[in-house]
């Protein structure tokens, strides 16, 4: 049984920062690309970055130097510092792995977080 647990949500103010952590634990064989997707109320679900198992990186534009994805990988976390906040980036957040477990490869994801920017 594998799960991706995040941590970090919260409620800031425009301009403000914050920082998730996803872990994943469980029978993990392999974790390859890791990633945070977002979902904000009515709209769909979209991309904010992602990290292969490398140092390559990718970020939506709307985030790009803004935000960062790092990862641990002897700790199987990954990390969104999120600078200088918009009302805008309010969100579920929720964080996926690629991996390989005890049935093969497969796309986990976590329950999510919210995050809620005020103007």
């Amino acid at each position: 049984q594998v799960q991706l647990v995040e941590s970090g949500g919260g409620l800031v103010q425009a301009g403000g920062s914050l920082r998730l952590s996803c872990a994943a634990s469980g029978t993990i064989f392999k974790l390859n690309a890791m990633g945070w997707y977002r979902q904000a109320p009515g709209k769909q679900r979209e991309l904010v970055a992602a990290i292969t198992n490398g140092v390559s990186t990718n970020y939506a534009d709307s985030v790009k130097g803004r935000f960062t994805i790092s990862r641990d990988n002897a700790k199987n976390t990954v990390y969104l510092q999120m600078n200088s906040l918009k009302p805008e980036d309010t969100a579920v957040y929720y964080c996926t792995a690629a991996l390989k477990s005890l049935s093969d490869w497969g796309n986990y994801w976590g329950q999510g977080t919210q995050v809620t920017v005020s103007s």
